[in-house]
């Protein structure tokens, strides 16, 4: 089967503040192949940017019998696909846990759509912002990784992933900066 692996961030600088910009920025991988993109938006959140990020990447991707691994800082994103938020938000009329109308529908449901599509999708939780030279701090989040996804990661492998999330980030800064003042 044909793989693809995503890594995709969101930022905003102000949140929850009347004026404020956001961006997003996602990496492609396939096989040898690398695509960068990046936007933003002002007046908008942290979590819209982290939506829209996974949204775009998704879309870019031609095909929809492929796996995708999709790897994010954002537990937001993440949980919700690993622990199946989306499928009780649908049976309770798109109310949450907190007995609350969910947030960012409409997004939510083009990147719930999008990821049905496709034959898999995997969504894996990274610490965001590690710095590689830190080697005790990066191989306890390796820890946790492995744990966390049953994997196997080697220290290599993972300083990788580490930094095509740290592209992901600037990225998302890059898409946020034409809305700076």
């Amino acid at each position: 089967m044909k793989k693809i692996v995503i890594f995709c961030d969101g930022a905003c600088s102000g949140n929850g503040q009347a004026s404020n910009v956001g961006g997003w920025g996602a990496v492609l991988k396939y096989k040898d192949q690398q695509k960068e993109i990046c936007g933003g938006a002002d007046q908008t959140t942290n979590n819209i940017m982290e939506l829209t990020a996974a949204i775009e990447a998704l879309k870019l991707i031609k095909g929809k019998d492929y796996a995708v691994s999709i790897y994010s800082d954002s537990a937001y994103v993440v949980n919700c696909f690993k622990n199946g938020w989306y499928h009780k938000w649908r049976t309770n009329g798109w109310i949450n846990s907190k007995k609350e109308p969910v947030e960012n529908r409409l997004l939510w449901e083009t990147l719930i759509e999008l990821v049905e599509s496709f034959t898999e999708v995997v969504f894996y939780k990274i610490k965001g912002h590690l710095e590689v030279h830190k080697t005790a701090e990066v191989k306890k989040w390796l820890l946790k990784f492995n744990q966390d996804n049953n994997a196997n990661l080697s220290l290599e492998a993972f300083e990788e992933l580490i930094a095509l999330n740290q592209l992901a980030d600037q990225l998302a800064n890059t898409g946020m900066a034409p809305y700076k003042p």
